[in-house]
């Protein structure tokens, strides 16, 4: 796909990964539909997109809800008229044990609400995006590509049951979806960062984010716009389709 003139809506769009891809394939010449709950970031990255000479509007959704995904795909393609690609990156983390517990007495557990929050966002949040996305897409009859973001946590992760049964869900999801929209001429990628530096990241402390360095064989954090660059070749790479790749810096080995 040729980026230039091409319009693209990214979910989480208002910092950190979401931010880092918007501002990337400005620079490439794509036009960006940006959406997010978090309207000040959104205005910032929109500014930011359009001194790179590319057209951005902003969009508030709560990408877990079905009436604000279905709205705001209609409004994306009546105000840009058409859509070419779509990123499916809005995620939250409540993390917490399945069940804590001291000396044999059970002291807390997961929450049904911390799971559920999770997974409204994290996963059905990627299916509806990525399913109002293959409507616009076939209707406009030009094809075109969608990346969902997974994570690491995929294979399961300490104390994240519901994150790291979302995002393996969205793995799977992105290799079904590969299989059923090629004849429509949609692709459909991921990408499965590991531990990369953003603003969630960035609240840890010093010590924890040594240990996590020390733990990856690169010995450092990936950077958004690593990220960024590979969402640019997934988009550019017209044979690439329902894979999953991991910038993890060699996490998982």
């Amino acid at each position: 796909m040729e980026l230039r003139g091409k319009t693209i809506l990214i979910t989480g769009a208002g910092r950190g990964l979401g931010a880092a891809m918007a501002k990337r394939l400005a620079a490439r010449g794509a036009n960006l539909a940006l959406v997010d709950l978090d309207d000040r970031g959104l205005v910032a990255v929109r500014d930011a997109c359009r001194a790179l000479g590319a057209r951005a509007e902003t969009y508030s959704a709560n990408v877990g809800v079905e009436h604000d995904v279905v709205g705001t795909f209609d409004h994306v393609v009546a105000d840009f008229g058409r859509l070419d690609g779509s990123i499916a990156n809005a995620g939250i983390l409540r993390d917490g044990l399945l069940v804590k517990a001291k000396d044999g007495e059970v002291t807390g557990k997961l929450s049904l609400e911390q799971w559920q929050a999770v997974i409204d966002v994290n996963l059905t949040g990627v299916f509806l995006c990525g399913r109002e996305a293959a409507e616009r897409m076939i209707r406009c009859g030009n094809g075109g590509c969608i990346v969902n973001i997974s994570s690491l946590s995929r294979a399961g992760n300490f104390g994240q049951s519901n994150y790291s049964a979302a995002k393996a869900g969205v793995a799977a999801l992105t290799v079904v979806w590969a299989k059923e929209l090629a004849r429509h001429e949609i692709r459909v990628n991921a990408i499965a960062p590991g531990f990369i530096k953003t603003e969630m990241v960035a609240g840890m402390k010093p010590e924890m984010l040594e240990k996590m360095a020390a733990g990856i064989p690169v010995q450092r954090l990936g950077e958004p716009d690593e990220i960024a660059a590979t969402a640019e070749f997934i988009f550019t790479n017209d044979y690439l389709n329902g894979r999953i790749l991991e910038i993890d810096g060699g996490q998982r080995l």
